[in-house]
């Protein structure tokens, strides 16, 4: 069992917890993810690592109300636990593996969007340990779904907060935010990382591609087994077939195809649809999902 040290809500619907994890605390690294079961009747709920602490051996997720599982997940506190608590999975952010020296050479752009702020937030703590200086956007709906702004603050170079309603920050959307800093104010970057709703990620990769700013996303497509076998996060990354939890969660933005992934994950979602995906994909269709026939 997998204590919880630490539950917290920090918006509506959205909840923070730190869980015991030591193996996973000691290994895990930014861009890998865990998968998390309440139960032996529980659903396998993918999530994106928020922090970890491998003195303590704690873990931190971020997860927002979404079903009945993470509603079930919302209801535990500190001193509860969870049965099933696997990782890390997926692979880390390329950062973390690239040489050092051109890492430290670049300029990082982090772009987040609602839940989103959470996997970023471990991006951009890396960075700063390693001496290296970072732009974040931050966008939320409202001013009342904005999560982890004092902890970013500490972290980034310069924090940009943007609402769609305008209660809190500038009001729009990333993207505005982001042209404004690369076009009027001059801003010049290496790399952008995007994470967040899909349909955001698609928006800023169009705009990055138009500026010439190589970006990075996170993708988080339906998930079963976590280890490649089910195919259920498939997608098409550069005219490949990938798969999120083996390939990725991370990848190359200008080259997902980020429309049929968004019908994939709403295909999915029924009976026939599941049907009908294995029978367009075919072979490349994995199946082990149990969903699938």
């Amino acid at each position: 069992m997998y204590r919880i040290v630490k539950a917290e809500k920090l918006a509506e619907k959205i909840f923070l917890m730190d869980v015991e994890a030591p193996r996973v605390a000691k290994a895990c690294q930014p861009g890998e993810f865990v998968i998390v079961k309440i139960d032996e009747k529980g659903e396998r709920i993918p999530l994106t690592i928020c922090d970890f602490d491998r003195k303590n051996g704690t873990v931190t997720i971020v997860f927002q109300i979404v079903g009945a599982s993470t509603q079930r997940m919302a209801g535990l506190h500190a001193g509860d636990a969870f049965q099933d608590f696997v990782g890390p999975l997926g692979q880390p952010s390329d950062f973390v593996k690239e040489d050092f020296s051109l890492v430290k050479g670049r300029k990082y752009l982090f772009v987040a969007g609602g839940v989103g702020t959470a996997p970023v937030y471990p991006q951009v703590k890396w960075m700063r340990e390693h001496g290296i200086q970072a732009d974040v956007i931050v966008g939320a709906k409202t001013k009342d779904l904005l999560i982890l702004e004092h902890e970013m603050e500490k972290e980034a170079e310069n924090l940009y907060i943007t609402t769609d309603d305008g209660s809190y920050g500038r009001k729009g959307m990333v993207t505005e935010v982001l042209r404004d800093l690369v076009e009027k104010e001059g801003k010049q970057y290496d790399i952008c990382v995007a994470i967040g709703p899909v349909i955001m990620m698609k928006f800023v990769c169009l705009l990055t591609k138009e500026l010439g700013l190589p970006t990075i996303v996170s993708m988080n497509p339906v998930m079963v087994d976590g280890t490649g076998m089910c195919g259920a996060c498939r997608l098409s990354v550069g005219g490949q077939v990938k798969f999120a939890c083996v390939d990725g969660p991370e990848f190359d933005g200008h080259l997902v195809d980020f429309d049929e992934a968004m019908k994939r994950q709403q295909i999915y979602k029924t009976e026939e649809g599941r049907a009908m995906l294995r029978l367009t994909e075919g072979d490349s269709h994995h199946g082990g999902c149990g969903h699938c026939g």
